[in-house]
């Protein structure tokens, strides 16, 4: 699969008859909505956790230096705490260019914290896409990430907003606290 995804995601969901549609933000989703919703809800989705195993070529990073951005691998034990925007599908014309370097739209359910649950969408990333870097130790990703720069800014400040975020959400992720513990500690060690 290309660098650039836009084409299949408008392929895969066209959403005719739907006026709204759930999306459900793990990343940089939870902390920069620049896009119109109708509603915003914390959301859980089951069986799936946060990796910076994705490379960001277009964002936060280049082609020639990628950062490391998040995607979702499965994880049966596991729940990922994020935000759900409830949206309207001319809304996907944004995110599609948004999430464009390796992400597909994905139908999966989400959980809210009444109980309820609904189908909602979101952009997932996997090994079968250019961009793709996968696993790496913690040392590893934090290493790339402190280096990496790109349109959109430097890597290391995706991570530090997204562990604010999931902060302010009570959610504990493990994976993106410990990149944020090693890119604090790198940053205190060169006096940066």
């Amino acid at each position: 699969m290309s660098f650039d995804t836009t084409a299949l995601n408008r392929r895969r969901h066209r959403f005719e008859g739907r006026s709204q549609v759930w999306l459900f933000g793990y990343g940089s989703l939870i902390w920069k909505a620049d896009f119109e919703f109708i509603e915003r809800r914390i959301a859980r989705l089951h069986g799936w956790s946060r990796r910076f195993w994705q490379g960001s070529h277009d964002h936060r990073g280049t082609r020639e230096s990628p950062g490391r951005v998040l995607t979702l691998v499965p994880d049966p034990d596991a729940t990922c705490i994020g935000v759900a925007y409830l949206i309207t599908p001319a809304v996907f014309d944004a995110l599609d260019q948004r999430e464009k370097n390796g992400y597909l739209r994905h139908v999966v359910p989400l959980a809210f914290g009444d109980g309820t649950e609904v189908e909602g969408l979101l952009y997932l990333a996997d090994e079968h896409n250019a961009a793709w870097l996968g696993p790496a130790s913690d040392a590893a990703v934090a290493r790339q990430v402190a280096h990496a720069q790109g349109p959109s800014g430097a890597n290391r400040d995706y991570v530090l907003h997204l562990a604010e975020a999931l902060r302010a959400l009570d959610a504990d992720d493990p994976h993106v606290f410990a990149i944020e513990r090693l890119l604090r500690e790198s940053a205190t060690a060169t006096g940066a």
